[in-house]
Parts: structure tokens; sequence; C-alpha cells
């Protein structure tokens, strides 16, 4: 009966860290205009040029592709690119203009597993390494109202 109970601590603990982590990793943003009613993320346009219109600045979003299933860099952009359009849609935004897209800023995770397998003949060591699998990208973007033409 105790080793169940220990079980079932062990399980929540690990439920509610997992909670905290994934809710850690939403996108942020600093005001530096006015609001608007917010839109949906699917109409924000993405601009990696200046905006050949007048636009008015909303905010300065980050985001970053922790805590998703994407391991491709080109993965973990898309995942970037959609938090920052949420974001900015949650703020009225119908744009963002990209300012940055990089790789992890410092410090970098790893995981190596390896095994010796000794035989007859001698032994084998077999080895995997995953040390940039998790490494996250982020992403910067000021988000923009512009006006229909």
């Amino acid at each position: 009966m105790p080793r169940q109970r220990h079980a079932g601590r062990v399980m929540c603990a690990c439920i509610v860290a997992t909670t905290m982590w994934l809710t850690a990793c939403g996108p942020t943003h600093v005001l530096i205009g006015t609001t608007h009613a917010p839109v949906a993320p699917g109409t924000v346009r993405l601009y990696l040029e200046p905006i050949p219109r007048k636009y008015e600045e909303i905010a300065i979003v980050d985001a970053s592709s922790r805590g998703s299933f994407s391991f491709t860099y080109e993965g973990k952009a898309e995942v970037v690119i959609d938090r920052l359009k949420e974001e900015a849609a949650r703020l009225g935004a119908n744009g963002i203009l990209l300012q940055e897209l990089t790789d992890t800023a410092a410090g970098s995770v790893g995981a190596d597993v390896s095994a010796i397998l000794p035989g007859d003949r001698g032994s084998i060591g077999v080895g995997l390494n995953g040390a940039g699998l998790f490494s996250p990208r982020f992403g910067r973007a000021i988000a923009v109202y512009v006006p229909a033409p």
C-alpha cells in the first residue's frame, strides 16, 4: 500500500512539473502601441522585409519552440512563427514583422547512451548521441496593424 501512494505522488509531481514547463514556454510581448480587437491567428501575415505602406506598431513579441515536439530546425522555426502569430492575433495585429529567428542563445542539452557488448572474440561498443535534439529556437517580431489599402 505505501508503494502505491509513493507511485501516485511521483506521477502527480511529474504531471505538475510537465504542466509548469509547457506553460512557461508561451510567447510574451511588450506593448509599444495600442491593441485592437483580437483576430484569428490564420489571418496574421508574416512580413520578412519592411512593409511598403503605412502601418501601426502594437507590440514586440517573443516566442520559442520549447515544449513542442518538433525536432528539425525548419519544424522549430514553424512553431516559433505560429506562436508569434498567435500572440500577435491576441493583441489585434494583422501582421508580424520578423526581426530575429535564432537557435539556442547559450548552453546546450545533450544525451548519450552507450553499451559494451562482450563476445567470444572481443567486445563491441555501441553509442547514440542526441546533443542538439532538444535545443529550442527563439524568435522576435513586431506585431503590426496594417490598414487595408
